[in-house]
């Protein structure tokens, strides 16, 4: 789990044209208002994409809140008391360094231009970065300007005048929902500390270099956790919280080789953070952060405490102590993580001459779990056979008909789009009672009577969810 050299590690695919081609033809993934021509980093989940988000999600809840007996849900909203965003810093320090090109007036963050990668966070804050290091626009070519701060959060009004007085913003984390709250769900569900707090819900973040397809949106969902601590207790905290995370992707399918921590350089720490520890990711574009965990102090109660007047002080009954509790946050997205788990499953293998694309999805990840194909969709006996099936199997899990083409593209089909089993009823079944049963990975086949297929394919998913 130490830092990796990117050069040691390969990308699961060399392109992400690769994956965006795919997630856009199988429908996971398409761009926003495309008929008007899209709008710049806004992405629009297809049928099979919502499924797989979803399905992350689940995944997220079940080992944050449902598996565990200190960690309950909570489901903020989306705007905000403007004062929320000063008093958490948002409003004087949520922001990233801009350059703007004289010539095409084209802007970009400052660290992502060619010859800035890898700069140090007191670099960026160099007025005379540009200068010194000859940076240049990537389009044209043209001179830059010496950077300055963006804010990225989204101000609009709330009500019919638009006024200073009426400012409110889009929240651009999740978190502050749960500081805000941190008393109110402490009493009503009688959590002693320490315990945590988990939200899944959408942000947005006005980014200046938006990109690398789902990776960096301008709206997107989160999936954080706040867990309260006893000060003296929030380092051991933190170092538990990293295996237990990292854990997690490997858990549903993600290649550890694949994954390193990156501490953040003391002057790279948010102003609210005393220790900090990104999980990063090979993506085809480079390591990047795939999810952060974060000591961050009692700087967020304690500054909401003295800005509302109002305590957020826990007592302790056994100690008969009144304190500020720590915060080891845990902050990643369904968006990026449902990405990563798209590009580590993607498969190319040769059978019998010809290449056979697969998306090796985990079970619980994996949009449907199980299509019925008919061998010969012309015999109404086996197609009415199918739809008993499927209609058995939908009661308790994702489960698609699919009756499009020959029987051994509906298999490519449904490999392509990470559906492990596949259930076929043929002309046999009418005489026997029986159908194939055929895995995604192993695309071994398998007889099983009908009446036994749906706790077949249960027990099989069940298996795969330890």
């Amino acid at each position: 789990m130490t830092a990796t050299r990117p050069e040691d590690v390969a990308p699961a695919v060399a392109s992400l044209d690769t994956i965006v081609s795919l997630a856009k033809r199988r429908g996971f993934v398409f761009p926003s208002s495309e008929i008007y021509g899209g709008i710049n980093a806004v992405w629009d989940y297809g049928p099979l994409g919502v499924e797989l988000k979803n399905n992350v999600k689940r995944a997220w809840w079940r080992a944050m809140v449902q598996e565990r007996d200190d960690i309950v849900g909570l489901d903020a909203g989306i705007l905000m008391h403007p004062q929320v965003w000063v008093t958490s810093g948002h409003v004087a320090s949520f922001s990233d360094p801009l350059v703007e090109c004289a010539t095409d007036h084209r802007r970009f963050r400052l660290d992502e231009l060619p010859g800035a990668e890898g700069l140090s966070a007191t670099d960026l804050r160099d007025p005379t970065i540009v200068d010194r290091l000859g940076l240049r626009c990537p389009v044209d070519g043209g001179p830059l300007s010496a950077p300055r701060r963006f804010n990225l959060m989204f101000r609009t009004f709330m009500g019919p005048v638009e006024e200073d007085a009426a400012i409110v913003y889009l929240r651009p984390e999740t978190a502050q929902g749960s500081y805000v709250n941190f008393r109110n769900v402490q009493t009503a569900s009688r959590k002693k500390v320490p315990f945590g707090i988990a939200q899944v819900g959408k942000s947005f973040r006005n980014e200046i270099s938006p990109g690398n397809f789902v990776f960096r949106m301008r709206e997107f969902e989160q999936m954080e956790m706040q867990y309260f601590v006893r000060p003296e207790e929030a380092a051991a905290t933190f170092e538990a919280w990293l295996p237990k995370r990292w854990d997690w992707y490997v858990r549903y399918g993600v290649t550890a080789s694949r994954l390193r921590f990156r501490e953040h350089a003391p002057d790279e720490l948010a102003h609210y953070a005393r220790k900090a520890v990104d999980i990063e990711y090979r993506f085809p574009f480079g390591w990047k952060e795939l999810e952060g965990i974060h000591n961050r102090g009692d700087f967020d109660l304690s500054s909401h405490q003295k800005a509302s007047g109002q305590s957020l002080e826990y007592f302790d009954p056994a100690t008969e102590e009144h304190f500020i509790p720590f915060i080891v946050e845990t902050a990643g997205g369904p968006d990026r993580a449902a990405f990563t788990f798209l590009i580590d499953s993607y498969r190319e293998e040769e059978v019998r001459g010809e290449t056979r694309v697969v998306l090796a999805l985990h079970p619980q990840l994996a949009p449907y779990k199980v299509a019925v194909l008919p061998l010969l969709k012309k015999r109404p006996e086996i197609v009415e056979l199918c739809r008993r099936i499927l209609a058995d199997l939908k009661t308790d899990i994702m489960a698609v008909y699919d009756d499009t083409a020959a029987i051994g593209k509906l298999y490519r089909r449904q490999d392509e789009i990470g559906t492990p089993w596949c259930v076929t009823v043929d002309v046999d079944s009418l005489e026997d009672g029986a159908v194939t049963v055929r895995d995604r990975d192993s695309m071994t086949q398998e007889r099983i009577p009908v009446e036994g297929v749906k706790r077949a394919i249960l027990d099989r998913l069940g298996s795969t969810a330890a």
